[in-house]
């Protein structure tokens, strides 16, 4: 994918009500896609869409989960910290901060200890 077209993809995706949703709701908690689909108030094959959309650009996280009775679901989580747009003369540009993933800040401790 090209430059202009990951700007223009992650624009569109971060102007839709249900993406930000998402991203705001799973910011401070992992959250199912039944709990993702009540905050949005969409069916949750649109929740799907739009977290397979964030995950494409590295926006939310995935992780199984077992309740109580055994069965297994998946949660997500916002890895978005931070969105910058910059508007120059060459045009417009999306800076992106991922928040640290646990395994990633575990291997730049390695890396550091080396």
């Amino acid at each position: 994918m090209d430059a202009d077209s990951d700007v223009d993809a992650i624009a569109t995706l971060l102007a839709d009500d249900c993406a930000r949703t998402i991203l705001e709701a799973t910011a401070a908690d992992a959250l199912s896609a039944e709990e993702l689909s009540d905050r949005c108030g969409v069916s949750q094959p649109t929740v799907y869409r739009r977290l397979e959309d964030l995950r494409a650009h590295d926006l939310v996280t995935e992780q199984t989960r077992a309740d109580a009775d055994g069965h297994h679901y998946k949660v997500f989580t916002a890895s978005l910290d931070r969105v910058v747009v910059d508007l120059s003369a060459d045009g417009l540009t999306i800076r992106l901060s991922r928040r640290d993933r646990m395994a990633d800040r575990f291997t730049q401790f390695v890396e550091d200890l080396r």
